[in-house]
């Protein structure tokens, strides 16, 4: 099991140290059977991608196959309802519908260059599922995705999806059945299958380098942000970014290039559930104490005998027990202001948004967009929402909501 940590140097808002620690919480928590495959990652990972040759098929990827830059978008009417200036930062728009695919390009460009043949993925909402799908297709890789029994129930689209892009979708049927539980069964597949097999983690979790590696490639939301905020403020620099929060890959993207500027204010917006107090809530930041869940130390839904706690979201892609880690530290040093919003919160906001700009967002969209009710703005507020992305999946809750 690796395990280091150092007070001498604890790393940044936007890269950990060497151990993968961003302040007290990352990283790696591993089997002995992972050792080769995870430190393979941290020793090559940062050469790979800053090559030239990576960088380039990266950058054309995004630009031709994702469909980036993605609309950094003047949503007027909602800004005249909360009475500020509201930017929605369009990621929803991308190819797959969310920002999922931005991470999965990366890494499968990383996976060929590691001489991977065989690729595996957990996905809760189905995102990341379909965009690591896509990749898998685009560069004719074998791909197997772990979803919990219970979100391919709710998310039959996104399964639908993958199983036409020739994933082989392998159902979680232990514990809640959810992201969780699918991400516990793709790690038992990685121990497993070591040497031929990418595990293509979707959030800003497990052990290091995943947190850093896919921090890294969502930092493109942020990079486009401030060009795109420029040219049409003429300041690259907003009053806020809001972001929703479950293991946090949006979120860590749309902070990223303003993690080092205490000017941008950060908003965090995690998934109360049905109440924080209601037992039924992923509210982790709230709820959650240090701990190690899925290769890194952080803040984790825990009983008190350290019994990870079921967490509730109406939301596949924020029913998680955990947050990433530089998260956790964004939390704990109050770099980010973390905030929560219930179900019927998300599905006011997401009703909201799509009756006064006639966009459609996605379930975990929706609760950063509820922030709008909690946060007191001014009239020369610059406020960016990541849309991180779009409701066709949801489709089925929103029409359950309506009856």
């Amino acid at each position: 099991m690796i395990n280091r940590q150092t007070s001498i140097n604890k790393g940044t808002y936007k890269q950990p140290n060497i151990f993968g620690y961003y302040g007290n919480f990352g990283g790696a928590y591993i089997p002995e059977m992972l050792h080769r495959n995870v430190e393979e990652l941290k020793t090559r990972y940062i050469e790979i991608i800053y090559s030239e040759s990576f960088q380039k098929e990266f950058q054309q990827l995004l630009k031709d196959y994702a469909g980036r830059p993605t609309p950094l978008y003047l949503a007027k009417r909602l800004s005249e309802k909360h009475k500020t200036t509201i930017y929605l930062k369009r990621e929803d728009l991308c190819h797959t519908g969310a920002h999922k695919i931005n991470n999965t390009i990366g890494q499968i460009l990383l996976a060929e260059r590691l001489s991977k043949k065989r690729i595996i993925a957990e996905t809760g909402a189905g995102q990341h599922g379909v965009a690591t799908a896509t990749v898998c297709a685009l560069k004719g890789l074998q791909c197997l995705v772990y979803m919990g029994e219970k979100d391919i129930e709710r998310q039959a689209p996104n399964v639908a999806r993958m199983k036409m892009l020739g994933a082989t979708v392998i159902p979680a049927i232990s514990g809640s059945k959810t992201l969780k539980d699918a991400t516990n069964e793709a790690i038992r597949d990685w121990i497993n299958n070591p040497n031929d097999t990418h595990y293509i983690i979707g959030s800003v979790v497990g052990p290091h380098p995943y947190p850093d590696m896919v921090a890294r490639f969502q930092s493109v939301i942020s990079e486009e942000i401030k060009i795109q905020l420029k040219e049409k403020t003429g300041s690259e620099f907003p009053g806020y970014v809001i972001a929703c929060v479950g293991g946090g890959s949006n979120a860590a993207g749309a902070f990223y290039h303003f993690l080092d500027n205490e000017n941008v204010r950060l908003v965090a917006v995690e998934a109360a559930g049905q109440g924080i107090a209601s037992g039924r809530s992923a509210a982790t930041t709230q709820l959650g104490k240090p701990g190690i869940l899925h290769g890194s130390k952080s803040l984790v839904m825990q009983t008190e005998d350290g019994q990870v706690v079921e967490p509730h979201s109406i939301s596949a892609g924020l029913d998680y027990p955990g947050i990433g880690p530089l998260h956790a530290h964004l939390f704990e040093s109050g770099r980010a202001e973390f905030l929560s919003a219930t179900d019927e919160e998300a599905l006011a906001a997401a009703f909201e948004l799509a009756k006064l700009e006639g966009i459609i967002p996605a379930l975990e969209s929706a609760h950063a967009l509820a922030a709008l009710n909690q946060k007191k703005f001014t009239a020369n507020d610059i406020v960016v929402i990541c849309l991180s992305g779009r409701g066709d999946k949801d489709l089925a809750t929103y029409m359950k909501a309506m009856q």
